[in-house]
């Protein structure tokens, strides 16, 4: 009988020793899954500023002035180059220098290149393809964020959209809400399967203490009926 309660007791350990680890794995991937989403993009992007030398390796066209090689919601890759190194016909990606201009980078060819000794630095114009006029200021190396190497038509359609409407963070919020659920109801399932297994347990040990004890007495009755047996022999 013994015997019985020790294969009973094991077996259930057992059983819950692989339920907790299944609760624990789904936890660790779905939390690995919300941590990806989150910081594996903003991962991805430093590494590429760093192969590509910028701290702006990408960015999303929003007008048509670059038309038709160039596009609104193109994604563009962008190189960080020495000025030296920038020639005339590059596509350049650049901080405005004037007055009211966007909050956007521009991005124009370069169609002029020139040294300012006094100030010690490369300065450069540019000009829209799709434009009739070069850009009026001259502007210093300074504001290059970077050259041209590549792009991805359209892609960047979806940054416009959700950031002109206002939906980006809402989008963001909606796509994580239910990996978070998932995590709760992970953790809350396996909270309530543990206390059901603990009641469980504690029923079963008093239902075979209780066997036991009724198995003792009826041994003892046994052994009573035997040496009263005994007894009458003599």
């Amino acid at each position: 009988m013994n015997m019985q309660r020790k294969y009973r007791i094991k077996s259930k350990e057992k059983s819950k020793e692989t339920k907790e680890p299944i609760t624990k794995k789904k936890v660790i991937v779905a939390t690995f899954l919300i941590f990806f989403a989150f910081f594996g993009s903003f991962l991805f992007y430093f590494l590429l500023s760093i192969a590509l030398n910028t701290d702006t390796p990408m960015v999303v066209v929003v007008s048509d002035s670059m038309a038709p090689k160039i596009n609104t919601g193109d994604l563009l890759f962008l190189q960080g180059r020495d000025p030296e190194d920038i020639e005339v016909g590059d596509v350049v990606v650049y901080d405005a220098p004037w007055a009211g201009a966007p909050d956007e980078p521009i991005v124009h060819r370069v169609v002029g290149i020139r040294y300012n000794e006094e100030k010690d630095r490369y300065e450069f114009r540019t000009k829209g393809d799709a434009n009739d006029y070069k850009d009026e200021e001259w502007f210093p190396e300074q504001r290059i964020r970077g050259v041209v190497i590549g792009r991805i038509p359209y892609i960047g359609w979806v940054k416009i959209v959700l950031t002109d409407y206002g939906l980006f963070l809402p989008i963001l919020i909606i796509l994580s809400v239910p990996l978070i659920i998932s995590i709760i109801w992970d953790i809350i399932k396996g909270e309530e399967e543990k206390e059901k297994e603990e009641k469980m347990e504690k029923t079963d040990f008093l239902e075979e203490e209780i066997k036991i004890k009724d198995e003792r007495k009826q041994i003892k009755k046994v052994d009573r009926v035997e040496s009263r047996d005994d007894d009458f022999d003599f």
